[in-house]
């Protein structure tokens, strides 16, 4: 989960079933976990993070965010594109669903066996978003009205979805098995790990689950504004501040 932050993600989970405590029962384990967050990529960075008690809150970089009255974010550093994913996805994908594929990898090396070892069909992926791809949308958008639709990506028919995180996971990693995408906003993480569960319960035998998030655009920075709850405290230190009485509001982050 991205610590300091008003829209906590859970990070992208293996899950597996654990020996049977009896005939009728089976226990759920978690097995690997891979971490995409402003206070640290990958779960060991973000974890050494945690325990020294350092937020990712910092000034906007994405783009220029002087024009608005929100300017800190909880925005990833560090994460090259090119060197978590190949090439050919690179065109067909938002940097949310490289930064899930980035969780994902991590999570299922982290888990240390082998995908193909397990029987067909066994294997599956329950993530959450809030928003999709809403950074690629706004791209789409602007080829749209500023050259004509022939210049509109054939990818913007699903790298815009909020599934297409659990589709691009499942496809690169092999996993056919049940799976599914949550939306239910900052509870979304933990709601597709209840999912996850769920499908290990019904007979699955390894789920990658998780919740992330991604939208640090003008497009989504207007519909984040629209809400009227951000923080416009402009001090990262006293921007966010939950369950304290000088509270300003939320900022908003992503990973996972």
């Amino acid at each position: 989960m991205t610590t300091a932050l008003a829209e906590h993600r859970a990070p992208a989970h293996t899950v597996r079933p654990a020996q049977a405590t009896s005939p009728r029962t089976t226990a759920t384990v978690v097995t690997g976990i891979g971490v995409t967050a402003p206070n640290g990529l990958g779960t060991e960075a973000w974890w050494q993070a945690v325990l020294a008690g350092e937020s990712g809150i910092r000034p906007l970089t994405r783009f220029d965010a002087t024009r608005y009255p929100v300017r800190l974010a909880g925005e990833i550093t560090g994460f090259v594109d090119a060197d978590h994913l190949p090439s050919r996805l690179l065109p067909q994908t938002d940097r949310v669903t490289r930064l899930s594929l980035a969780a994902a990898k991590e999570a299922l090396d982290d888990w240390g066996d082998d995908v193909a070892a397990l029987p067909d069909y066994s294997a599956g992926v329950v993530t959450a978003s809030s928003a999709g791809g809403f950074e690629f949308g706004q791209r789409e958008l602007q080829a749209l009205w500023s050259k004509g639709g022939q210049h509109v990506s054939a990818y913007q028919s699903f790298a815009w979805f909020y599934a297409v995180n659990t589709g691009q996971i499942s496809i690169r990693h092999g996993l056919r098995g049940a799976s599914g995408v949550v939306v239910s906003e900052q509870a979304g993480g933990l709601d597709a790990l209840a999912q996850a569960r769920r499908r290990i319960r019904k007979g699955s035998r390894l789920m990658i689950s998780g919740g992330v998030d991604s939208a640090l655009c003008p497009w989504g920075w207007a519909a984040h504004l629209a809400g009227g709850s951000m923080s416009t405290v402009t001090d990262p230190a006293r921007a966010y501040l939950p369950f304290d009485p000088a509270a300003a509001g939320h900022i908003v982050g992503e990973g996972g």
